[in-house]
């Protein structure tokens, strides 16, 4: 069983930058693929970006690309989501999930463990 706790919102201006981390309990994060979802008010949950169990795979939502970046570091089993250029409309809680599987994962239902969330807040 995997806990993840996600780390690092908080109250931003538009244009400002945001580094959101996802701890992991296990010893096995390396065997998993992670992701980073989002879930506006009255919105269903999207995903944003998702990685690869080794990190050498990457993909992401088109309203991020060029301004976020998700990154890993299997040896501190964490998750990051680097996020720069912050927009009104990135406002969200944010969660990561972990994932049994080598490649990443683009389907919400696939992945197995998800974090509480953490609220990230763009004002203008």
């Amino acid at each position: 069983q995997e806990q993840l706790v996600e780390s690092g919102g908080g109250l931003v201006q538009a244009g400002d930058s945001l580094r959101l981390s996802c701890a992991t309990s296990g010893r096995t994060f390396s065997s998993y693929a992670m992701g980073w979802f989002r879930q506006a008010p009255g919105k269903e949950r999207e995903l944003v970006a998702a990685i690869s169990r080794s990190g050498g795979s990457t993909h992401y939502v088109d309203s991020v690309k060029g301004r976020f970046t998700i990154s890993r570091d299997n040896a501190k089993n964490t998750v990051y989501l680097q996020m720069n250029s912050l927009k009104l409309e990135d406002t969200a809680v944010y969660f990561c999930a972990a994932a049994s599987s080598r490649a990443l994962v683009t389907t919400p239902r696939r992945y197995d463990y998800w974090g509480q969330g953490t609220q990230v807040t763009v004002s203008s």
